[in-house]
């Protein structure tokens, strides 16, 4: 999924990532922070990439999804910070523990679905992608610049109440389910762009 992680971009060929039509990924929707992101593609805080292929989703595997995220409760976001991997400008959301804790519970109901394929070892700390198109001679000065553009619109806050499957078709990602988290998204404040 080529949201994240310039080095990997220079390893993996020319759009940094491996896609294949049929994969898959699990994600959050993050719609308030879309005013924010310079990166091409929607708002998001990945929850798993890759997931399993598109044509490993049966009826049970769908089953056991919608098991396993009713079982977690819904959750709030709330983006205060920035945040840099090499090539990347991120929004870091806090908490982690409710991301990490879904990513951990799909890993280990399928440890085939290793994040991020290995390219970062255990995988990535939640993180919303903002921009990723600079280099390292570039990165510092564009994406100082920008942080202060988009600080006014911060801190941020969502409710999260589903995680989304998405496929990638061999052009572009596109939805396929949500995911309902167990229990009610708690109110909270909600701050736009502007």
């Amino acid at each position: 999924m080529s949201t994240d992680g310039g080095a990997a971009r220079r390893d993996q060929g020319a759009d940094g990532w491996p896609d294949t039509a049929g994969d898959t990924a699990l994600t959050i929707k993050v719609p308030e922070a879309d005013p924010l992101v310079r990166a091409g593609f929607p708002a998001h805080v990945t929850v798993l990439y890759p997931f399993l292929h598109e044509s490993r989703l049966d009826a049970r595997v769908e089953r056991d999804l919608s098991g396993l995220f009713a079982a977690h409760a819904a959750f709030e976001l709330t983006f205060t910070e920035f945040g840099r991997y090499p090539g990347v400008l991120y929004l870091d959301p806090w908490p982690h523990d409710p991301v990490v804790a879904l990513t951990k519970d799909l890993t280990g109901r399928w440890p085939e679905a290793v994040p991020y394929r290995g390219i970062f070892g255990d995988g990535l700390a939640p993180h919303l992608t903002v921009a990723n198109s600079e280099g390292p001679a570039t990165q510092d000065a564009v994406y100082d610049a920008l942080e202060a553009e988009l600080a006014p619109a911060l801190p941020l806050t969502c409710s999260v109440a589903a995680v989304h499957l998405i496929t990638w078709d061999g052009a572009r990602w596109r939805d396929r389910t949500a995911y309902p988290l167990g229990g009610p998204a708690p109110r909270g404040r909600h701050h736009a762009y502007g």
